[in-house]
């Protein structure tokens, strides 16, 4: 979070920081977001006064109340049943122009079908006819020049005109839909809806909303096309296992969408003196949210600069924005970006990159695509020529967002062995000797062996190519360390989610304090090893009841000396976490702890009265508690940021209802242990289910876990 004089603006870029402006957009106000970056000359002030040119709010821009009357209005066309009935039509389109060139053997894709196939689309949906293509790529180049780049004054007047004929365009192509009170499309049901709700949908407001619609409906579109068939053909594994798992798309869009999304920014204004990560924000401040630089944020992407396309929350990245701002578009951009991946993957394989080519960008604050992308290709080698039936061969995917769940990768495993009684180590590596994504302390993988889903920390050195998970023998437990135990072998593959990291090691502390109980020393020894490269000050007490039960007991005593302290039970030296505690609280001392519940609620107990966030815990079990329970009220839920009110009833988890209504909220375990699913709570008494927050966190009564926790009472109001 810094100020940039150059600019003028306060500019955000951590992905928490970002999100957070996203979701206030009262105390940061969309207004200034089509503001000209550059302030317009007077000969293009004329230029567009000639033309009458007068461009009013649009659903980007536009403050509440009036935002939201106007966008629940308009967003029935939006919905995912709605859009499912696009896909034929796409895939068609996208068909006839790969019939087009799939025998050249060279072709820029952008201007083969990358520009054309979303513009088409925009203006079918939209209900406009197909025609004056060309100018409206020149209208779409200098719409965006006029708000986001920086043109010399005489460029201004050159784009000032393009801008003005645009402007008479729109107006054009509204009278002449108003004249057709029984067409279809998106600005057709606006132009009803303007006679319905006229205070609502305002006259000017569709002629703005028609100019603006057309760029919004293509361009980000054809840019993230652009750009992820760039970053896939440039990684040739990534790509070769896509043409070989067509059902690795969907992810493997969103992956695309956070590493190198269309939308680099947007702007907002603060209204009032407000603060973001501490820093005071003046009322009028204008900021540039950096969503490009928030979907790299390793503290929320773990590895966040790398490709992963089996990453399992990339759908979390900000590209679309959030909360009641979101693109409303965005579950289009997904369908024809999926359909075009999934055409080229299947018919042209052996597509590559053309060498020859040097890539530009239209420079601008907002956007970022290449302006071509040229690829190449021997037409002998098409596999359509030996099996003419791929060419109608098709894979379809749900409308919408994966599900992370969804989402994992193989892996073998490459060595099993013994770390102590009843825990057995597992070294898993990629089947092609591929390193596997990296990690930081910490972290865990979701394995999926059998019926089993299973968690479990990284243990080995985070640098290695391979993974080494830890696995404790439990014979009361749900099946799947007893699965591993007894079944696994070397050789075999399985799937795995992750890595993944709820449990961060907060580094940057005075001092720190590593507590493991038991099979709990997994993240923790990660954490010791890390420590000490960075030599930091700190000590590790591991408690267990069997010094022969104790992974990795002797390596911890060998790698951190006096830094380790066992407390063994059965040599009578238990730990005396109340005296480790008081220790704590007088030197600002962080503890990171992991094991079995009641020593975490031990601990928790101990530190209620120390400052927040001093002590972190991860728990990966539960006790089935959570969730459903006999007994189950139905309650209310009001979701400000949305402007919607719903009911989840006794047999319902919060997490459904929400996103049965189109809420994008993140989720990974659904247990309450992870705490992905968090959400802001603004009013009302939860009743928490979680292993996650803590007492003086659910105390305070901010937050709740949206797969477990439910009301107290018969209403909230969340911050969603």
């Amino acid at each position: 979070m810094f100020y940039n004089p150059e600019l003028g603006y306060w500019v955000v870029s951590r992905y928490e920081d970002v999100k957070a402006v996203f979701r206030d957009n009262v105390t940061f106000s969309p207004s200034i977001a089509l503001e000209r970056v550059v302030p317009p000359s007077e000969k293009a002030m004329e230029t567009l006064k000639r033309y009458k040119y007068q461009l009013n709010r649009t659903l980007v821009n536009e403050d509440e109340p009036a935002h939201m009357e106007r966008r629940r209005v308009l967003m029935e066309h939006f919905l995912p049943g709605n859009l499912a009935a696009k896909e034929d039509m796409i895939r068609q389109l996208t068909r006839e122009k790969v019939d087009a060139f799939v025998d050249s053997g060279r072709v820029d894709l952008v201007e083969a079908m990358f520009w054309e196939i979303p513009l088409t689309v925009a203006l079918h949906f939209l209900g406009v006819p197909k025609e004056d293509m060309e100018a409206l790529k020149e209208f779409s180049v200098a719409h965006t020049v006029n708000t986001w780049g920086k043109p010399s004054p005489e460029q201004q007047v050159k784009v000032a005109d393009a801008v003005g004929r645009f402007w008479q365009y729109a107006g054009g192509v509204l009278d002449k839909m108003r004249k057709e009170p029984d067409g279809t499309g998106w600005m057709h049901h606006a132009i009803r809806m303007n006679a319905e709700l006229p205070e609502v949908v305002t006259s000017s407001y569709l002629h703005s909303m028609m100019m603006a619609i057309i760029v919004a409906g293509h361009e980000t579109t054809t840019l993230a096309s652009t750009n992820a068939l760039k970053l896939l053909l440039s990684n040739r594994v990534v790509w070769n296992r896509i043409c070989k798992d067509p059902e690795l798309i969907p992810n493997a869009v969103e992956e695309c969408l956070r590493l190198e999304g269309s939308v680099a920014a947007w702007r907002r204004r603060a209204t009032r003196d407000t603060e973001i990560a501490g820093v005071a924000i003046p009322a009028e401040a204008k900021l540039l949210i950096v969503s490009a630089s928030a979907n790299h944020d390793s503290r929320h992407f773990e590895n966040g600069d790398f490709l992963d396309i089996y990453r399992d929350n990339a759908a979390e990245h900000l590209t679309f924005g959030y909360g009641s701002h979101q693109c409303m578009g965005k579950n289009f951009a997904r369908l024809e970006m999926r359909i075009f991946i999934e055409e080229l993957t299947r018919r042209l394989p052996h597509m590559r990159l053309a060498e020859d080519q040097a890539f530009t960008y239209l420079p601008n604050l907002a956007f970022r695509g290449p302006e071509k992308l040229i690829v190449e290709w021997d037409p002998a080698d098409n596999p359509e020529r030996a099996d003419p039936s791929i060419v109608n061969r098709s894979v379809s995917f749900p409308v919408g967002a994966p599900s992370g769940k969804d989402i994992a990768r193989t892996v073998r495993v490459a060595e099993i062995s013994e770390a102590a009684a009843g825990v057995k180590t597992v070294r898993l590596e990629d089947p092609d000797g591929l390193p596997l994504p990296a990690w930081t302390p910490g972290a865990h993988v979701d394995l999926l062996v059998g019926d089993f889903s299973r968690k479990y920390s990284l243990c080995g050195n985070p640098s290695d190519p391979d993974y080494t998970i830890a696995v404790l023998r439990e014979e009361d437990g749900r099946g799947g360390s007893r699965f591993i135990h007894d079944q696994l072998s070397p050789g075999q593959l399985i799937r795995l989610r992750g890595p993944k990291n709820y449990f961060r090691l907060e580094q940057d502390a005075a001092r720190h304090v590593l507590i493991a109980g038991g099979i709990g020393i997994t993240p923790i020894i990660a954490m010791a090893d890390h420590l000490r490269q960075l030599d930091r000050d700190y000590v590790v007490h591991y408690c267990g009841r069997s010094r022969a039960a104790m992974a990795f007991a002797a390596r911890l005593q060998r790698d951190h000396g006096d830094r380790a302290v066992l407390h063994v039970s059965e040599e009578g030296n238990r730990a005396d976490l109340a005296a480790i505690i008081a220790d704590c609280s007088t030197d600002g001392a962080r503890v990171h702890a992991c094991g079995p519940a009641r020593l975490l609620e031990a601990l928790d107990g101990l530190c209620v009265n120390l400052p927040e966030g001093m002590l972190r815990t991860e728990v990966f079990s539960t006790d089935g508690s959570g969730a459903l329970q006999a007994g189950d009220a139905a309650f209310d839920v009001e979701l400000e940021d949305s402007d919607l009110s719903l009911t989840v009833s006794a047999g319902q988890t919060l997490l459904d209802v929400v996103r049965a209504a189109g809420i994008d909220v993140p989720s990974d375990c659904e247990e309450g242990l992870c705490g992905s699913c968090e959400v802001r709570v603004l009013e009302g008494e939860v009743d928490h289910r979680d292993r996650v927050l803590t007492s003086a966190e659910r105390a305070q009564g901010g937050r709740m876990m949206a797969c477990c926790s439910r009301a107290a009472g018969q209403r909230l109001r969340l911050a969603l």
